[in-house]
């Protein structure tokens, strides 16, 4: 299964000046639920981020001009690569935008995390996508000062059927 995990404003909304534009209390519990035990695959940007691979799961880093190699830590030339060097194992996709705008054709799931705020001057967004090729589920609102609805999009037909991963 490849999934992608995004939390993104209402005016769409992934990145500002480097950052994620807020930090709401919980928001981040789904994100390590999921991936724990699985694969996270990330763009360089997001990685250096971080600074470090994520703890408990393996770490694949898409990069053309870097290499990263350490424990539960590689690097991949594209998303294809990454998801056929993760075998049979959960990969989940953590970002950024050029790496989920390479992902979304090979998707399976996406958990997006619809955050009740407008985030002005954000400057990097969450690439558009067609929903009509994906069955919503709206889930639970949460928060307290910022609200936030978790959001599945199930794709109707099988990823790897249009793909060929």
């Amino acid at each position: 299964m490849v999934g992608l995990i995004v939390a993104r404003s209402e005016n769409n909304v992934i990145g500002k000046n480097g950052q994620i534009p807020w930090r709401i209390k919980g928001e981040q519990k789904q994100f390590k639920e999921l991936t724990t035990g699985n694969i996270v695959v990330m763009g360089r940007r997001s990685y250096e981020e971080i600074g470090h691979p994520l703890p408990n799961r393996k770490t694949i880093v898409v990069s053309k001009t870097k290499k990263f190699e350490d424990e539960n830590l590689t690097t991949a030339g594209s998303v294809k690569e990454a998801i056929e060097m993760a075998g049979d194992r959960d990969v989940y996709i953590a970002g950024g935008y050029g790496l989920y705008r390479e992902a979304i054709p090979f998707v399976d799931k996406m958990y997006i995390t619809e955050v009740h705020t407008v985030v002005e001057d954000g400057d990097v967004f969450f690439p558009e996508f067609d929903e009509s090729e994906f069955d919503v589920t709206e889930g639970e609102t949460l928060g307290d000062e910022i609200k936030y609805t978790r959001t599945v999009y199930v794709r109707k037909t099988d990823a790897s059927e249009k793909t060929g991963i």
